[in-house]
């Protein structure tokens, strides 16, 4: 008997990796730092609006998501017309792709960057071009523009890059998109952009005004605390963002989701003050780990970056001991999310041992 034919693009497709929970350990409290969430919970006045809306999840969520577009348009000063929601960043990004890529056709992306830019390419039957990144773990723009051809659609940049940690600036970025051909879409990642505090920061509308061929993608995960509810949008002109509402999930974002998004762009100056905290703490544990010895990058969002190699699985496991679950990525290096103070006391602790092991 013939098995059911699937599409031969799914032999394609890499798994995603997520992080995983902390092994638990008798006396020690552990610590998740293995997925870049937000460790804080929800703010009060949020949790609230949760629970209002929890009463009506018997019924279908609105399929325009028209208050949280309404609320975007307003928060972002842009027409309502211009804004595309979905189930976080990365239902976002899979909408741009399904909107976009034909089998065959061509993503240019950094790498190593986001996890799931290869998943969504490959899922499309479109192929990955893969640009490595910098000796310093940032992107070689000049490279990126290099490898467009006729079969590329879209161009991602990762700002601040995950999982290495820096972000490219708005000038280099400028300059990027003007040497990109104007029917190539340029997707900013800003899914950390919260974090950002270096100078010259990427004003990824004022690039969208500017140029038709720019999408901006931001998601309510990170910053805003809502990473189990999975929503997040775009903004793009109004012919692209018109394609990425066709292509989104029906009734994708959910009632829950959306009201905590209202609720959460409502809160901004409660939000902004963790965000604030969560930064010097990024300062104090990068800090403390180049006293210890070791060259990690100036990273710019949630978390750091420790280029370790061939060690990786070594000091995943001491800092599994040590009650820390972090993420690897091959033998390519490890990403530890900024968490609570004692989390990130406990990291120092480890890698500064572990340095001098």
């Amino acid at each position: 008997m013939d098995s059911p034919r699937l599409r031969s693009a799914l032999d394609q497709v890499p798994a995603y990796v997520a992080g995983q929970p902390p092994t638990p350990r008798e006396g020690q409290t552990v610590y998740k730092v293995s997925s870049n969430e937000n460790p804080y919970p929800p703010l009060p006045s949020v949790l609230d609006v949760i629970r209002e809306r929890a009463a009506e999840v018997n019924r279908y969520p609105d399929m325009g998501v028209t208050a949280l577009t309404d609320a975007l348009a307003a928060f972002l000063d842009v027409p309502r017309e211009q804004v595309a929601t979905g189930t976080g960043s990365v239902g976002v990004l899979g909408q741009i792709i399904q909107a976009t890529c034909d089998a065959g056709d061509e993503v240019v992306f950094a790498w190593r960057s986001f996890e799931a830019y290869p998943i969504v390419v490959a899922v499309a039957g479109a192929r990955s071009v893969q640009v490595p990144l910098t000796a310093d773990f940032r992107h070689d723009l000049d490279a990126m523009a290099a490898a467009i051809t006729d079969r590329t659609k879209v161009v991602l940049v990762c700002t601040p890059n995950n999982p290495t940690g820096p972000a490219v600036t708005h000038t280099e970025l400028q300059d990027f998109i003007a040497a990109v051909p104007s029917h190539v879409l340029v997707v900013v990642d800003e899914a950390y952009l919260e974090f950002v505090d270096g100078q010259d920061a990427v004003d990824g509308l004022a690039l969208r005004r500017e140029h038709p061929n720019v999408v901006v993608l931001r998601t309510f995960s990170k910053a805003y605390g809502l990473a189990g509810l999975r929503v997040g949008y775009a903004v793009a002109a109004e012919p692209v963002a018109q394609a990425l509402r066709k292509t989104a999930t029906p009734f994708g974002v959910n009632h829950l989701a959306q009201a905590a998004a209202v609720a959460s762009l409502a809160a901004k100056g409660e939000l902004d003050e963790r965000v604030r905290r969560i930064v010097a703490e990024r300062a104090r544990v990068i800090d403390g780990l180049r006293a210890a010895g070791w060259d990690v990058p100036q990273s710019q969002a949630n978390f750091v970056w420790f280029p370790l190699g061939e060690r990786t699985a070594e000091f995943v496991a001491a800092c599994d001991a040590a009650g820390l679950s972090v993420r690897p990525y091959g033998t390519d290096g490890v990403r530890v999310t900024i968490g609570e103070p004692e989390a990130n006391d406990r990291l120092i602790e480890v890698a500064t041992t572990f340095a001098t092991a």
